[in-house]
């Protein structure tokens, strides 16, 4: 890889090569931030398979990634509340760009491109005001800072696109936090998560979970085929969670998916990372803090099963099913009741897998 990296690199540099793919980079499925054992950090290209087609060093440690929709280019983002994101040439291994977050800002670790891949879209953190922000970014001019518009809400997680459109979802989680406080939660007792859906700028849609549930986090997002937003919670509350799994559509209300009390406290309250099975009638889970993955059958909205794995935390759509990632190491693809273990390379996956449903076929 080192030889054809370098070769790419040459060509591109001379005006030689063709506009560049994913295919360029190995047509990875998925993308992960990863540590090893002697403290270094890195971003991985894996494939379907389990093998990192690439590893890209990073100088702290990942979060989640952006992919740009047709350019093999990712934009990794630092830990919360990092207040830098780095652009990669996945293809030549090359630092394109670094993303600072404007004064009196951080960024969440989290991003989405519009459908043509012009613009980056960030959640971002007005400290000072206590406010959500969504950061805007010209992928076409070297990812110049363009401007920002307001989430919604307070503490913006996730964001994601619907299928086909330019709509943003973004996961308002509700928490107030502030660099000076550490990872400390400053506003429990009234914050107020939502989901809110934007385009250009404008505020779409906003939906909220019933006020006697305000205490439960909304911070983690899957979108199907259709549009149905599944996500993920994180509870704050000192009386037993309702649910930590909730389902929406634009125009409709919000509803909870049902556990039994026991599979709820396995969770402790905490949901890492939510994923669609491939045919989109299961719903996945995961739960570091639990060590466990739970799986949601999509039109019941019932619990239907748990597997027990420690330090999970990734969830990917995959072939036939959901490819789940631990901090231990492990790649696991959840297929019906089969479960089986993939090659991961001793490597620690942080938290989230990043599926890659693009084309990529050679430009």
């Amino acid at each position: 890889m080192p030889n054809r990296r370098q070769f790419i690199a040459g060509m591109l540099a001379t005006g030689l090569a063709p506009t560049s793919s994913w295919g360029d980079a190995g047509a990875p499925a998925y993308l992960s931030a990863a540590a090893h054992s002697d403290g270094s950090y890195a971003l991985c290209g894996i494939s379907d398979a389990g093998d990192v087609i690439f590893e890209i060093p990073l100088p702290t440690r990942g979060h989640a990634a952006a992919a740009h929709p047709t350019r093999p280019e990712a934009v990794a983002f630092a830990r919360r509340p990092g207040t830098y994101a780095i652009v990669i040439n996945c293809a030549t291994g090359a630092q394109q760009a670094v993303l600072d977050a404007p004064i009196g800002r951080h960024f969440y670790g989290h991003g989405v491109f519009s459908q043509d891949g012009a613009w980056l879209f960030t959640t971002e953190n007005d400290y000072a005001a206590g406010r959500g922000r969504v950061g805007v970014w010209d992928a076409a001019n070297g990812y110049a800072r363009a401007g920002e518009y307001d989430s919604g809400g307070t503490g913006p997680h996730d964001i994601k696109r619907l299928p086909g459109s330019d709509i943003l979802v973004v996961a308002n989680g509700g928490i107030d936090t502030h660099p000076e406080s550490g990872r400390a939660k400053l506003n429990i007792p009234t914050m107020k998560p939502n989901l809110t859906y934007i385009r250009a700028g404008e505020l779409l849609e906003t939906a909220e979970l019933s006020p006697e549930w305000h205490k439960n986090s909304i911070r983690h997002l899957a979108i199907s085929r259709e549009g149905q937003v599944a996500f993920g919670m994180q509870w704050q509350g000192d009386q037993p969670e309702p649910a930590l799994v909730g389902v929406h559509r634009m125009g409709e209300g919000i509803q909870l998916l049902t556990a039994p009390d026991n599979a709820l406290r396995n969770m402790q309250a905490y949901v890492g990372s939510i994923a669609y099975s491939s045919d989109e009638r299961e719903i996945v889970v995961t739960s570091p803090r639990g060590g466990i993955a739970q799986r949601y059958n999509a039109q019941s909205r019932q619990l239907t099963a748990e597997i027990s794995l420690t330090d999970v935390c990734g969830a990917a759509t995959a072939p036939q099913g959901v490819l789940v990632s631990t901090g231990t190491g492990a790649l696991v693809h959840l297929q019906g009741e089969q479960m089986v273990t993939l090659r991961g390379g001793g490597r620690q996956w942080d938290n989230h897998l990043i599926g890659l449903k693009l084309d990529t076929a050679k430009a």
